[in-house]
């Protein structure tokens, strides 16, 4: 996932747009309900229609990628993000390739499909959800990450989120990531949980 932001560069405080470099619509509904109090915006709105290729073999080689790349084509600060699912059994597959498991092109059920099937008869469904947030401020590069520990459900449970979210069952809840209402997943999700880091470093060093 990508971020981006042109003002950086002025007190957090009186902020009003963060441009988020990605297209993934929910990625961006998912920042725009953590970061409360900032006008998100995507690639889309700045005018950058490009699908940054992400061929590294680490999530935080993937956000230095995107964030890169926005900041080397765009002349401006950002950040970016990448996220996947970790699967002990499978020797932490998906990984980085979470978002194209079935193949290239594939859909989110696609992955959960091939996933599911990949554990078939497995007792071991310990999992992660693991992200990594590249930020470029000022000539410099920091990174944060936020993880999430819990199990594959053998069956998909709930509509809500997108991805991974219906047979992913985080430790200490009895819901999956999509019977949660969006408030109570930003708050224990990997994704939540990076960006919150972030904000209090910009807080402090924007």
């Amino acid at each position: 996932m990508t971020v981006g932001c042109s003002l950086l560069s002025v007190d957090l405080n009186k902020m009003k747009k963060l441009v988020f470099a990605t297209h993934n619509v929910h990625k961006l509904e998912e920042l725009r309900a953590i970061i409360k109090n900032f006008d998100i915006v995507g690639l889309t709105d700045i005018n950058c229609h490009e699908e940054i290729v992400e061929d590294a073999d680490t999530l935080d080689g993937n956000a230095k990628i995107k964030a890169d790349f926005v900041t080397n084509n765009f002349h401006i600060d950002c950040f970016a993000d990448d996220t996947g699912l970790e699967v002990d059994a499978l020797d932490g597959a998906p990984g980085v390739y979470s978002a194209r498991y079935a193949g290239e092109g594939c859909s989110y059920q696609d992955n959960v499909n091939k996933l599911l099937e990949a554990l078939e008869g497995v007792e071991n469904r310990r999992a992660r959800f693991r992200t990594v947030i590249a930020l470029n401020l000022n000539g410099e590069q920091h990174f944060f990450e936020g993880k999430v520990e819990g199990v594959i459900t053998k069956e998909q449970h709930g509509e809500k989120g997108f991805g991974y979210d219906p047979i992913f069952l985080p430790d200490g809840f009895d819901q999956t990531f999509a019977e949660m209402s969006m408030e109570v997943k930003n708050e224990i999700s990997h994704r939540g949980r990076a960006t919150k880091k972030l904000i209090e470093f910009l807080i402090h060093n924007a």
